[in-house]
């Protein structure tokens, strides 16, 4: 089964997972390890520790790195393309768990800084990490001892979530960080456990604009859509959040599109050639003034998502330039139970739009990081459209 990945490795073999798109339900989430690459816009693009997968990394000797690899990993190091990803079986098993929302980790997003530090970027409400009182900007300095300097993040990410050593991980087991905030340097030992993300979020943001946030296009994120849409007060109109989406399950996400039309095409995609299409369910909600906040780190399923809403003029976008990532990989299983990801073609938007590297463009566009600016740009348009 086909699906997009979203993420650029620096080296030639991507092993691991973080969020990428799949086609019929059996991958969650982009693949990656090296370092993550910036978004469209600049801005660095964040990764949960436990999302899904992990690893990566190595003794920076490709060679014997990829003697010592399974099946995928050398396929995917043949194949020589940017987008192909290998995955050892118990990171792709870690990868299938993701698709219900739920990981094992600490609760921790991290970003890699353009001075190359490992920073906490979000800490998940009620997590081990919280409990810990680890705060958003934290410095992550070291992991069980190892100094991260010049790391890639996906290494942190593997090591938070304990992928790289899963004999020793799993919910109960623990991390012992080295943190500095302030000058301040201290270590602290956080605990795993089994969370779950919180994929669809509704906010009041202002009389008359209710703000429904998708994190990703994981199971049930479309039914957890249109209840979301089907609690909103009569008379509000809608912004959808897709900034910071990293994408999903394809077929989520057609389902996603599907809460705001009336049937009719969402994407058309390729597999060696082979055209297939997307189509929406009939009976969405075609009335609600809508508007849709995009940003670099829109990516994947999300820009699908987005592509059909603007070209099907159900929708204005607001914000500034998405990743632009739209190439489909297929997952196949290996003799010694790997699986490698090929890339075997693309989808396009209902107009035909591919959106490879140059990504979607807000029908207004807003400076990037400019978060404030793009909501109230947002209900302003909205206001308008009511």
């Amino acid at each position: 089964m086909p699906r997009t990945s979203q993420l650029v490795p620096s080296r030639p073999v991507r092993r691991g997972a973080a969020l990428a798109c799949v086609f019929a339900g059996v991958l969650v989430a982009g693949a990656a390890t090296g370092s993550w690459p910036e978004g469209a816009d600049g801005s660095e693009l964040s990764a949960m520790d436990g999302a899904a997968g992990g690893a990566g990394g190595g003794s920076g000797d490709d060679e014997q790195d990829q003697q010592e690899a399974g099946d995928a990993e050398r396929l995917v190091s043949r194949d020589g393309d940017r987008w192909s990803a290998a995955y050892s079986p118990e990171e792709y098993e870690a990868l299938q768990q993701g698709l219900s929302g739920e990981y094992v980790g600490t609760g921790i997003t991290v970003i890699r800084t353009p001075e190359g530090r490992i920073e906490v970027n979000e800490v998940h409400e009620g997590s081990p990490a919280e409990r810990a009182g680890i705060l958003p900007g934290d410095v992550i300095r070291t992991i069980d001892g190892d100094r991260l300097e010049d790391a890639p993040v996906t290494d942190a990410v593997s090591r938070l979530r304990g992928s790289d050593e899963p004999e020793r991980a799993g919910p109960g087991s623990t991390v012992l960080l080295g943190l500095e905030r302030d000058g301040r340097r201290w270590e602290v030992e956080v605990e795993r456990a089994r969370l779950t993300t919180e994929t669809v979020t509704v906010s009041q943001d202002a009389p008359g604009v209710s703000r429904i946030e998708v994190s990703s296009f994981t199971r049930g994120a479309a039914e957890q859509l249109r209840a979301a849409v089907a609690s909103v007060p009569e008379g509000d109109g809608i912004v959808l959040d897709l900034r910071g989406n990293a994408g999903g399950l394809l077929t989520e996400a057609a389902e996603a599109a599907s809460v705001f039309l009336d049937g009719g095409l969402v994407a058309t995609y390729d597999v060696h050639g082979e055209e297939h299409a997307l189509h929406a369910e009939p009976g969405g909600d075609t009335d609600t003034p809508l508007v849709v906040l995009v940003d670099g780190g829109t990516m994947s399923s999300a820009e699908m998502v987005t592509g059909a809403l603007q070209d099907r003029n159900r929708a204005v976008i607001v914000g500034s330039r998405t990743f632009g990532k739209s190439t489909v990989q297929m997952p196949s299983v290996q003799p010694d139970g790997s699986v490698a990801e090929l890339t075997v073609g693309h989808y396009v938007t209902p107009s035909g739009r591919t959106i490879d590297q140059q990504g979607i463009l807000p029908d207004l566009v807003v400076a990037p990081g400019a978060d404030a600016e793009a909501e109230a740009e947002a209900r302003t348009v909205l206001g308008g459209l009511s």
